[in-house]
């Protein structure tokens, strides 16, 4: 329910920022490195078909970002939360009695509907069961991330299935869509993009720390401590930068691997932050902060690069 207080917002308004729309770029990110990476393969591009990925896998985030807060709000895992940052703990809006939980779920089917939707028309257009089985791969994840009884998030899996479903998959999704192609050849740049959002996931999840704890969602975070979360993320970082260098070796993935180079001093910022003392700090979050500005130009960068091979095609 709508409470008189909040009346200053629409119902349409309420129903877009629940979805936390501010952290679409996660998903737009893959679908614009797996276009362009298309286009620099062949030369050709099918902007309908770029437009429909890109709103039916940002309709799903949009239903799983809803999702997320209502079955955390079950679990008592926002409730407990008392250092929510802008990128950690939820959009609140039922701890805010902005909505309530029925009229939260109400809206996380909605959007799931509308990409689904979406969805359905690719597969007309394209009749693909590759497509088929992502669509329903990533509404099926987006949706049991903290859903029971599966709870990827809760079980020490959702991390890897947050980097496939805004990583691997969409990469690959978005590449076939515009080569009508299944190859060896997004594996590169599709790992660089799981990384970056295994990062940002990763990264967010130290502030959630305790609250996660109390309540059993076993993050790596929880389970592995902050010591070793700390060199995980150095590591995984590290790797994205090692991946982007042996993309040099081949002509279509050049420039895009060194435009990725070129984002080192925005990870070295980032590095700067993923410490301990910072990590564990109630209301500190510069480390989310520049790990989500890391992704975006990362994503960016592969863009970028690949159009350019495009156009030199």
């Amino acid at each position: 329910m709508f409470m008189k207080s909040y009346f200053k917002y629409s119902k349409l308004t309420v129903l877009f920022l629940a979805a936390r729309p501010k952290f679409l770029v996660a998903s737009a990110a893959p679908i614009l490195v797996g276009s362009s990476l298309g286009y620099a393969a062949t030369g050709d591009f099918s902007p309908v078909l770029f437009i429909l990925a890109l709103l039916a896998i940002m309709a799903l985030h949009c239903g799983a970002n809803v999702a997320n807060d209502y079955f955390d709000h079950i679990s008592g895992n926002d409730w407990v939360n008392k250092n929510p940052t802008p990128f950690s703990g939820g959009r609140r809006y039922i701890q805010e009695a902005i909505l309530s939980p029925k009229a939260t779920l109400l809206i996380c089917f909605l959007w799931l509907t509308i990409g689904s939707i979406i969805g359905a028309i690719i597969f007309l257009l394209t009749q693909s069961i590759f497509i088929l089985v992502l669509g329903i791969t990533g509404l099926l994840g987006g949706f049991f991330y903290t859903a029971p009884p599966v709870q990827f998030g809760y079980r020490c899996a959702g991390e890897l299935v947050i980097a496939l479903l805004f990583g691997l998959f969409p990469v690959y999704g978005s590449y076939y869509l515009q080569t009508n192609t299944i190859d060896l050849i997004p594996l590169l740049p599709a790992s660089i993009v799981s990384i970056l959002i295994f990062l940002v996931i990763l990264i967010n999840e130290f502030p959630d720390l305790q609250a996660d704890a109390i309540v059993n969602k076993r993050t790596l975070v929880v389970l592995f401590g902050v010591r070793f979360s700390i060199r995980l993320y150095l590591i995984a970082l590290a790797a994205s930068y090692v991946i982007a260098a042996a993309m040099l070796i081949f002509q279509p993935m050049f420039y895009a691997g060194l435009f990725y180079l070129f984002t080192l001093p925005a990870a070295i910022v980032a590095i700067r932050f993923v410490n301990k003392e910072d990590l564990t700090k109630p209301g500190q979050y510069r480390a989310s902060q520049i790990t989500v500005l890391v992704h975006s130009l990362g994503a960016l960068a592969l863009t970028a690069g690949f159009i350019i091979s495009g156009l030199s095609l």
